[in-house]
């Protein structure tokens, strides 16, 4: 198993991942259908490329045999500066996906333990992540613990 951040060679994979991910999710009440993924397709590959070639996502990834089987990405947000004291980002966690045949080996827990170390290298502030109810324990085990507020939102 090979951790790393993602390549444009890997957009291919990503995209479906993200498409097979948004199929699995619970939670998701849209109507999709094989039509539409070409649309998809196209508008993720040009967030993807912009993406791992920027300097504001991290894709991180859990490749076996050139296959990518787990990933989480990871967007970095820009505080204000305060005076006092050195000014570092926090970061946004979302997208944590593994394959369905692989879950529950340790392949997530690898992944996210390198985001980790790799955020604490980087002195970025928090990652926050916002959680479904099925994920909580994962990200318990994780070092991970619920310490803030639900947000509040504007809708537009």
């Amino acid at each position: 198993m090979r951790i790393r951040l993602a390549m444009p060679e890997d957009v291919d994979q990503l995209i479906k991942m993200r498409w097979d991910f948004t199929l699995e999710d619970e939670d998701y009440d849209g109507h999709i259908n094989e039509e539409d993924y070409e649309e998809f397709k196209n508008e993720c590959k040009q967030f993807l490329l912009k993406a791992i070639q920027g300097n504001d996502w991290f894709i991180w990834v859990a490749e076996d045999k050139g296959k990518i089987v787990s990933h989480i990405y990871v967007e970095l947000i820009q505080k204000v500066p305060r005076p006092g004291r050195i000014t570092y980002p926090f970061a946004y966690m979302t997208n944590v996906y593994t394959i369905p045949e692989i879950r529950g080996k340790g392949i997530g827990g690898q992944l996210i333990a390198k985001v980790n170390e790799w955020s604490k290298e980087k002195k970025y502030e928090f990652i926050i992540v916002w959680t479904s109810d099925t994920s909580i324990d994962f990200y318990t085990r994780n070092g991970y613990y619920k310490n803030c507020n639900e947000p509040m939102e504007f809708i537009t």
